[in-house]
């Protein structure tokens, strides 16, 4: 069975740090783009940030800039998102997904260009 599972969610002080971790199984993804979606209650998912299958590309959303930084271990089939500086319009449920394309040519960006989807770790900052 193919999948993604995130873990290190949890509540947090404005201000605070968490890391996120996707672990795949059932396949490896080390030739696709992945990356970390969120949507916070009432709104619609958006991309956090993406990664190209070998790491070369990242993506992230300006909200994120400077605060987050994506990464992953090929070799460990996992996906990781570090958050620093975390702010209280960060919470939502995240979600880490992988494309079918590697990402040479353009980072997927929107959620039908990822086809596999872990089942979220919920982010709660506190102000």
């Amino acid at each position: 069975q193919v999948q993604l599972m995130e873990s290190g969610g949890g509540l947090v002080q404005a201000g605070g740090s968490l890391r996120l971790a996707c672990q795949g199984s059932g396949r490896t993804f080390e030739n696709n783009a992945m990356g970390w979606f969120r949507q916070p209650p009432g709104k619609e998912r958006e991309l956090v940030a993406a990664i190209s299958w070998n790491g070369r590309y990242a993506f992230y959303n300006d909200s994120v800039k400077g605060r987050f930084t994506i990464s992953r271990d090929r070799m460990q089939n996992t996906l990781s998102l570090q958050m620093s500086r975390l702010k209280p319009e960060d919470t939502a449920v995240y979600y880490c997904a992988s494309s079918p394309e590697g990402g040479d040519f353009g980072l997927p960006a929107l959620p039908n260009e990822f086809d596999i989807w872990g089942q979220g770790t919920q982010v709660t900052v506190s102000s």
